[in-house]
This record gives structure tokens, sequence and C-alpha cells, in this order.
């Protein structure tokens, strides 16, 4: 199991849990941060023992973007110093998206800027009654540099996501709820978060990591079925599968022959 210095890394019961412990700031970012974070999602989709990831954020914010305090003076460094520093955030927003391992993020605070982008990186959110998102990368006069100008309209729509991202306006609980955005609003939004990983934990696992993969918005019906196809024939020898269909048959829970180690 990796340590950290700015984030911990759990896994529990096949459910790896990723906090940013930065409490003081509301879980600001520094470069270290980002590091860590991008360390914690390899580390998870390369377990064969995780079943789904959780974000969060420690004490009363999920992230509140990069630690300005923390940055270097950007008038002195080169565009190319800066892509690389730029790079490091696009990298764990690439990296959410590209994993087989269901992510969900567990919004209980403020997710502002990139820490906005790194809740819509993942496959899916909930949010708590302080979980508020906002791109308010216009309001400092910068763009959505880490992925929120991408990801924003592939989740609610072109229009709505140019609202939100031509004013920097908040996305409060109950409209991330009612655009799509988050699944659910709940008083306490990592443990409904965990009750969401659990329900897609005890599924037949290949099945959940090929029905992830497949929802690619970029790609064409003939490439969808091409790659259904190939993904079909990996549950169809399964043998989980094949447990799931013999306990529909016979009318019970299936059991997997999973063992927790954690």
């Amino acid at each position: 199991m990796p340590t950290f210095d700015d984030i911990s890394y759990d896994v529990t019961d096949g459910i790896a849990t990723i906090t940013i412990e930065r409490p003081d700031v509301y879980n600001a970012f520094t470069r270290n941060t980002v590091l860590e974070l991008n360390e914690a999602v390899r580390t998870a989709e390369g377990d064969d023992g995780v079943y789904a990831m959780v974000l969060t954020g420690a004490g009363d914010g999920f992230c509140s973007g990069a630690d300005t305090t923390e940055m270097p003076d950007w008038d002195e460094q080169s565009p190319e110093e800066y892509g690389a520093f730029l790079w490091l955030i696009q990298q764990l927003v690439w990296n959410f998206r590209q994993a087989a391992t269901p992510s969900i993020a567990a919004v209980n605070g403020p997710a502002i800027g990139a820490g906005c982008d790194f809740a819509l990186a993942c496959d899916l959110r909930v949010v708590g009654p302080a979980g508020g998102m906002r791109e308010g990368f216009v309001n400092i006069g910068l763009v959505p540099g880490d992925g929120g100008a991408w990801l924003l309209p592939r989740l609610v729509g072109e229009s709505k996501a140019r609202e939100y991202l031509l004013t920097g306006r908040d996305i409060d609980p109950e409209d991330a709820v009612d655009i799509g955005l988050a699944v659910e609003r709940a008083e306490d939004a990592l443990s409904a978060a965990r009750d969401l990983a659990e329900e897609i934990r005890d599924k037949p696992a290949t099945a959940v990591q090929h029905t992830n993969r497949l929802v690619d918005p970029e790609q064409g019906f003939d490439e969808y079925c091409r790659t259904a196809a190939k993904y079909q024939w990996d549950c169809v020898v399964d043998a989980e599968h094949q447990e799931a269909v013999a306990a529909f048959n016979e009318g019970r829970a299936p059991d997997f022959d999973r063992s927790y180690d954690d």
C-alpha cells in the first residue's frame, strides 16, 4: 500500500477511497498533491482487488482548486514550464477518464476550478448539502485548462455547459442533480458514494469494467459494435457471468469467488 503526504489511500472491502488531506485550505492542491493523486488512481486501476474508486476531500471541502500560495511566479517561467505543470493536472483527469475501474466523486464540499474538473472526470458524482461546483476560471481571466470545457458539455449538454463556463456561476447541489451532473444529493456524500460503489462492486467485475469503457461519446457506432462484440465474448466466458446466470435461474444471490484483502 503506498504512503502519501497530501492524500490518504485506503482499500476496504474492494473499494479504494482516495481523500485529499489538506482541510485547512479546503483541499487546495499543490504540485505534490497532484503527483500523489495520479499515483493513487494508477494504483487503484492496477489492483485486481479494487472494484470501484471513491474520490473525496477531508473536512469541509472537496477541492478548492490550486493552492495559489504554493504556486511559482509564472511571470518568471517559460510556456514550457507552465505547460509541464498543467499537464500533471490534465493527466489526473485523463487517468480517471481512461480507467476501467468505475470512479465516484463524493463532493462533500466546494469543488472549484480544477477541483470541479476532478469531480467531472469521475464516472459518477454524489453531492452533499455544501457540495457546490464551479468552473470559475473565467472569473479570474483563465480558461478551463484542466478539461472542464471538454467534460461539462458531454455531461450536461453544450448550452447548459456554456452558461456555467462563460458566467463562472455556481452549480448548486440541487441543480447538479436536476441537470444530470450528479446522481444524488445526500446529507453524507461520502457514505452515499460508498453505498453506490458497493452496489457496483457487487456486479460481475468484467462486465462492469467493459461497460464503463464502452461509454465513450467520441466513438462511432461501427467502432462501438466491434468493441462490444469483443467485450461481450470476454463476459460470456467469464466465471462471474456464469455464476450470475446460475444464480438468476435458481432465484438466489450470486456468490462470486472473491476475497477482499484490505
